[in-house]
């Protein structure tokens, strides 16, 4: 089975930087892709990023461009996601997740196209 675990997140004052990584193992699937999504108390889970490995495409959430970047790291199936400019509507759980299919570009944003879930870490951002 694979698991899925994000490292600690953090607490920043706006305007400032965070940087956030994740790793899937274990298991027998070959993952496609990985994905950043996040929540707060209330509001559905929303996309934040996403990368397929082959290919490397990358996709990004409206809220996102420009201020957050998604990379793979150097060991198999790991991601960072940086996050600059923070602001205090950022503040969130975020969640990695990992994709044991091929997801098409137009898909990488669904929650339903990923098979596996971290627990989720708190990013805090306070004005």
């Amino acid at each position: 089975q694979v698991q899925v675990v994000e490292s600690a997140g953090g607490s920043v004052q706006a305007g400032g930087s965070l940087r956030i990584s994740c790793a899937a193992s274990g298991g027998t699937s070959t993952i496609h892709s990985m994905a950043w999504f996040r929540q707060v108390p209330g509001k559905e889970r929303e996309f934040v990023a996403a990368i397929r490995f082959s290919g490397r495409n990358i996709v990004y959430s409206d809220f996102a461009k420009g201020r957050f970047t998604i990379a793979s790291g150097n060991m198999k199936n790991t991601v960072s996601l940086e996050m600059n400019t923070l602001t205090v509507e950022d503040t969130a759980v975020y969640y990695c997740a990992a994709a044991s299919r091929r997801v098409v570009l137009s898909g990488l944003h669904l929650r339903s196209q990923y098979d596996y879930w971290g627990r989720g870490a708190q990013v805090t951002v306070s004005s």
